[in-house]
């Protein structure tokens, strides 16, 4: 009898301590992943859950068990592992791959891993993840090799913090005041890095820390800012402190959520197309991928600045792998993923708000001046999730509805449908019975909210 182990999900590995993922299994994971991949050398970190140093050290007994090399880089966010994966040599030798120990967002009693191969390449359903799940749940492996793989402890915090500041202009920077709320996660390090590497050039950025220390026993709530809950610290220190941005990750930082100096939360989606604009300056005529759930106005600057916008299916595997296709500079989506060509195509949760410093800095504009035109040309409803059994046909009912008056009609992810001042987009979740719903128009935010409340009423 094989296991049936239910912690691999579409894109990695998450599950309930200690029912859904413990030690055995993160230990037959680490062979798995060793016996399909056949790497020779794999970073590992992991961040500050509880359960992260012994669920690490058990993937790193596995893969040293198979004979594979193991460069420990310790407690960190998971894109410090995607940059050690494709930045880190040693005696010459590049890395084989990366396996992040992470829950990221989820409850405290979770915890997971995101795996990569070499340069970083993402390994999801489609690329190896599934394989890697047989081979855990089978858990034939031969006995540990006589000859072990080594562990060695690597130090890469000074590399990779050079590498996050080639993505602005030190000197360029004006005086700004910025709250940073790493939600007791793993982003404090990180932030006192930067810190330290401003004060040495002299740019005059304040940071006001709250949350900052480290606490897998998350004393202040799960670091995740997408839930309207968990903002109401990083707000009142802005206002408190009359700052000028205000930053928050979740555990593992690669997402970087934004509220302006007001203290208002910025959409993820104003976000792409700022960023777009960014690159696109430095970068004339470069590509943008985008995600089809809010588009319009990521199309719309990226077309008017000369640049070339690309569609990709929703999820990090297939903005990663069509960014590769593209050669594209930066991929964005609404759900405050960020990725860039010079970070191997892989997403952070660092750079976004450092171009975003750097942007303030040049245009003399504050965050909210940033993005209120965009705001009022494209306003949008943002994600609302609805719980619906049969979500395939309630989705083919919403198409019925409107198919004769549409446009444009779309499948890259979930069903997309365009009209002369207004879209949608329409998707089922990949792990819950949920249907998530999009909604933008052009310059009308009161026909966005009617035809939002009139998808709404045809979901129930």
């Amino acid at each position: 009898m094989t296991d049936t182990l239910s912690c691999f999900k579409a894109y990695d590995i998450r599950g309930r301590i200690p029912d859904q993922l413990n030690t055995d299994i993160a230990y037959r994971i680490g062979r798995a992943y060793a016996e399909h991949l056949q790497p020779k050398r794999v970073v590992v970190g992991r961040d500050i859950r509880l359960s992260s140093d012994e669920m690490a050290d058990a993937v790193i007994r596995g893969l040293n068990d198979a004979g594979v090399d193991v460069f420990d880089i310790g407690l960190c966010g998971t894109e410090e592992v995607y940059f050690a994966t494709f930045a880190y040599h040693n005696e010459g030798n590049m890395m084989d791959g990366g396996i992040m120990v992470t829950a990221s967002h989820n409850p405290k009693d979770y915890n997971g891993m995101k795996l990569v191969r070499e340069q970083s390449k993402p390994v999801s359903g489609d690329t190896g993840l599934h394989d890697i799940k047989r081979l855990a749940e089978a858990n034939v492996f031969a006995a540990p090799l006589a000859e072990r793989g080594s562990i060695t402890s690597v130090a890469n915090g000074a590399a990779y913090t050079e590498h996050l500041l080639t993505y602005l202009s030190l000197a360029s920077l004006k005086p700004l005041k910025v709250v940073v709320n790493a939600g007791n996660g793993a982003a404090g390090h990180v932030v006192d890095w930067l810190e330290a590497a401003f004060k040495a050039a002299q740019a005059p950025i304040e940071f006001i820390k709250i949350h900052h220390e480290p606490d897998g026993h998350f004393p202040n709530g799960i670091p995740n800012p997408l839930l309207p809950e968990n903002r109401s610290s990083t707000i009142d220190a802005i206002l408190a402190h009359q700052a000028d941005l205000g930053i928050a990750w979740d555990g593992d930082f690669d997402r970087c959520f934004l509220f302006d100096e007001t203290g208002r939360f910025i959409e993820g989606y104003y976000i792409v197309g700022l960023l777009a604009a960014a690159f696109l300056q430095h970068n004339p005529g470069a590509k943008i991928v985008h995600d089809p759930r809010l588009s319009w106005n990521t199309i719309d600057i990226v077309s008017g600045l000369g640049g070339i916008p690309v569609q990709s299916k929703t999820g990090h595997a297939f903005i990663k792998e069509r960014m590769r296709l593209e050669d594209a500079v930066y991929g964005g989506e609404m759900s405050a993923h960020h990725y860039f060509r010079n970070f191997a195509y892989c997403d952070s949760g660092m750079i976004p708000w450092l171009l975003v410093l750097e942007l303030m800095a040049k245009s003399g504009k504050k965050l909210s001046q940033l993005v209120d035109e965009r705001m009022q040309l494209f306003p949008a409803s943002g994600e609302i999730n609805r719980e619906i059994e049969d979500s395939a046909a309630a989705i083919e009912k919403v198409q019925n509805y409107y198919q004769a008056s549409a446009i444009v009609v779309d499948f890259t992810d979930g069903l997309s449908m365009e009209f002369a001042d207004w879209r949608f987009n329409l998707r089922c979740s990949n792990t819950e019975p949920l249907v998530r719903l999009n909604v933008e128009s052009r310059g009308d935010e009161a026909l966005m909210l009617a035809k939002t409340e009139e998808l709404l009423a045809l979901l129930a």
